[in-house]
């Protein structure tokens, strides 16, 4: 079993960057493919982006596409979600999740849209606040 935990969040101003980070113990992180997601205060948890095992494949939403890029380090069992341009809208807290059976990735890329209940594991979420 894989344990997640996020970090890199933080308060920033609009138009600026983080990168957040998921490191993973219990289990080498190449097994699983890996999805960011947020949630704002009064709203639904939204998938972001993910990206395959191998780090080949990747699916970002339509809200953050050209802005983040997500990317996986499997010698370090760290994926990483770089932001840059961030707007106030992206205020939330940040989740990434494992998806041992890869069909969290296939299945976005085919409806545009992430669906939670493909990942097995969560982490404990990170806090993005971008001010105006």
């Amino acid at each position: 079993q894989v344990q997640l935990v996020e970090s890199g969040g933080g308060l920033v101003q609009s138009g600026g960057s983080l990168r957040l980070s998921c490191a993973a113990s219990g289990s080498t992180l190449d097994d699983y493919d890996i999805g960011w997601f947020r949630q704002a205060p009064g709203k639904e948890r939204e998938g972001v982006s993910c990206i395959s095992s191998s780090g080949g494949s990747t699916y970002y939403a339509d809200s953050v596409k050209g802005r983040f890029t997500i990317s996986r380090d499997n010698a370090k069992n760290t994926v990483y979600l770089q932001m840059v341009s961030l707007k106030p809208g992206d205020t939330a807290v940040y989740y990434c999740a494992a998806d041992l059976d890869s069909a969290g990735i296939t299945t976005a890329q085919v409806t545009g849209i992430m669906t939670e209940r493909y990942y097995s594991y969560w982490g404990q979420g990170t806090q993005v606040t971008v001010s105006s």
